[in-house]
């Protein structure tokens, strides 16, 4: 019994991830007017703000609401509402970006808060991070050095996880970093039945969690391998994590931030690599048929893996993290773990800021050779939408576009659904 209630916990811990913000009693709606909520340069935007109780508009409540540029909201002031129903003079942009209105209710001594962006010209934002000269030859290197690193799977079943079609192991392999070994451990999820299957390689959001694996998925013929990123066991305790995330794995993601080759996230990029180095070698799989998908941190590994690996065929990243984080430095929004922003001036360094160009998803996106459906939103604010179309805009791959504008940080049911359909699509395809 105790292992079905940690099993349930691992399932709520994964989908939290992606699930819609829980619902309130007071709602506050904030829109722009155009329907797609895309504006031209130099058009003026009106954001719509209407504050819910029970469905109608609240009378006479406060609102305090901030406009300007996402990440640097300027103009700020409050109102009473009425009628609970209000438009606002949003200004407009003159360069391509995005205008962001945050609205805060504040009703019996709550605060209600939501938010709304208008896009102008997304389609023709350019990266801020400047491609290091020796970017390929560098993660060349890196890989090779992975190369000489022997894999040393090692496969633990676990019954309780098991089900009549799909079996799962814990697994853990050995991985690269620059001053020795690390394993890299995660849960893989094999058809029963005897045959060959494609792959998928599901690859986390930022934090230090126990995973459950996809066995859904693998329940339709695939093979699935969800993995960890911080070279400990993904089946422990869920307070084991806690205690991690809160003490040594704190703010990983600025570890030796001033050093190309000890940064934190080398060994995390080449444990994708590693991972797709022990999918291929399962006799299960089909020789041809690899894809990666995540979103967040995952969104960002998803691009990372596939432009560092050419055995994948397939990237479906969501609401890609590390993009453009360099966006700071001239002056506009960057991407997740926001390192250069104006409350991290430690990190303006030369070193630090070199270091992170050879980590950021932009330089990868450029590499990319490979179809790549790619799912955001307009509202996110730990992914900055012009920070994820830095990204966009320098693919040269096939791409398809998936905006769900009101989307922050987290998915509509349906666009989790698209994005399955889609992997579906490619990797049980009758070639």
């Amino acid at each position: 019994m105790k292992k079905i209630f940690v099993m349930l916990g691992l399932l709520l811990i994964t989908g939290l991830a992606f699930a819609q913000p829980a619902e309130r009693l007071i709602k506050v709606i904030v829109a722009p007017e155009h329907e797609d909520w895309t504006y031209k340069p130099g058009e003026p935007v009106k954001f719509s703000v209407t504050v819910l109780k029970y469905g109608n508009p609240l009378k006479n409540v406060k609102i305090v609401y901030q406009i300007g540029p996402e990440k640097f909201e300027t103009k700020k002031d409050s109102i009473i509402l009425k009628d609970g129903v209000i438009k606002l003079d949003g200004g407009t942009m003159t360069t391509a970006g995005f205008l962001r209105c945050t609205v805060i209710a504040k009703v019996d001594g709550k605060e209600y808060r939501n938010l709304a962006t208008a896009a102008f010209e997304p389609e023709k934002i350019q990266p801020a991070v400047e491609l290091p000269t020796d970017f390929v030859q560098f993660w060349n290197k890196a890989k090779a050095d992975l190369a000489k690193v022997p894999m040393d799977a090692q496969m633990t079943l676990l019954p309780e996880r098991c089900t009549e079609t799909v079996n799962v192991y814990h697994v853990n392999l050995q991985n690269y970093r620059e001053y020795g070994t690390v394993r890299l451990y995660g849960i893989l999820c094999v058809p029963k039945k005897e045959g060959k299957y494609p792959a998928l390689l599901r690859v986390p959001g930022a934090g230090v969690r126990p995973y459950g694996g996809d066995v859904k998925t693998a329940e339709k013929g695939i093979i699935t391998l969800e993995i960890g990123i911080h070279g400990i066991p993904v089946t422990m305790d869920p307070s084991v994590y806690a205690n991690l995330g809160a003490g040594p794995l704190n703010a990983y993601w600025t570890y030796n931030l001033d050093n190309r080759d000890l940064y934190y996230f080398k060994r995390v990029y080449l444990g994708c690599v590693r991972a797709n180095d022990f999918l291929v070698s399962l006799p299960q799989y089909d020789g041809t048929n690899l894809a990666v998908t995540g979103g967040s941190q995952g969104g960002a590994l998803s691009i990372v893996t596939a432009a560092l690996d050419p055995r994948v065929k397939w990237s479906a990243p969501i609401y890609p993290a590390l993009s453009d984080m360099a966006g700071y430095l001239k002056g506009r929004a960057g991407g997740w773990p926001h390192i250069f922003d104006k409350s991290n001036a430690h990190n303006h360094t030369d070193a630090k800021i070199k270091t992170a160009a050879y980590y950021d998803v932009v330089n990868f996106a450029k590499q990319l050779k490979v179809p790549c459906l790619y799912s955001m939103g307009f509202n996110d604010e730990t992914c900055p939408p012009t920070s994820m179309w830095a990204v966009y805009n320098v693919i040269n791959s096939p791409k398809t576009l998936k905006l769900y504008q009101e989307t922050g940080h987290w998915t509509f049911p349906e666009e989790n659904e698209t994005v399955m359909n889609w992997l579906l699509d490619q990797l049980l395809a009758k070639k």
